[in-house]
């Protein structure tokens, strides 16, 4: 599996994470009530291995491996990005809101939450059956179930170091200041709306 591959997909799903959604707002959620945003983190990062065990036995090497299977997915994937951008980019959440991401009860409490978060997360989900398929090699010496253990564990170890600095950040940062959080919200709402429309015209119009 070459270097380049999981660099690429490091920088793809790095742009993807950075994307406020469901892991954001939980992280936040957690950070702005003065908890410790460890647990938190730790919950996510487990979800999202959990999903990597689970594509990694076989669910990835299928979409691998079915070019119209991959297709839709990628289309779907696509198109939520950019729906959930557009949502994000006209009615941004200010971290003060009380509702998105609210977490409550004992650091066990939060962190199996945390499991839940990531692992039902829509766009987790797509990361992982939609895109990274597409950074695989078939023909490589590494089997597919490796490759994808290798490039999931990138994602998993990036998101938890982006989500502990996420935490932190509000409590230092954006606690009672809910403009620029809006402002930090609709900026990246739009920066999703491109990111899903890249990775539509990338496979309907890349090679083959």
């Amino acid at each position: 599996m070459a270097a380049g591959s999981v660099l690429a997909f490091w920088a793809v799903s790095l742009l993807l994470i950075v994307v406020p959604g469901a892991d954001w707002a939980f992280t936040i959620g957690a950070g702005l009530r003065g908890r410790p945003v460890y647990p938190a983190v730790g919950g996510l990062v487990v979800g999202y291995a959990a999903i990597t065990v689970v594509v990694a036995t076989g669910v990835g090497a299928l979409v691998a491996g079915e070019p119209a299977l991959l297709t839709a997915l990628t289309l779907a994937g696509g198109l939520y990005l950019m729906a959930h951008g557009a949502t994000t980019a006209a009615r941004p959440a200010a971290p003060s809101d009380p509702a998105p991401g609210a977490v409550g009860g004992g650091d066990r409490a939060v962190f199996l939450r945390g499991i839940g978060v990531s692992a039902l997360n829509p766009k987790g989900l797509l990361i992982f059956l939609a895109l990274l398929p597409q950074f695989t090699d078939r023909r490589g010496a590494w089997p597919i179930a490796v490759q994808i253990g290798v490039l999931g564990l990138a994602f998993v170890i990036t998101c938890g170091l982006f989500y502990l600095g996420v935490g932190r950040l509000t409590r230092g940062v954006l606690h009672g200041r809910p403009a620029a959080a809006r402002l930090v919200g609709r900026l990246s709402g739009i920066a999703m709306i491109g990111i899903g429309a890249w990775l539509i015209a990338g496979h309907l119009l890349g090679p083959r």
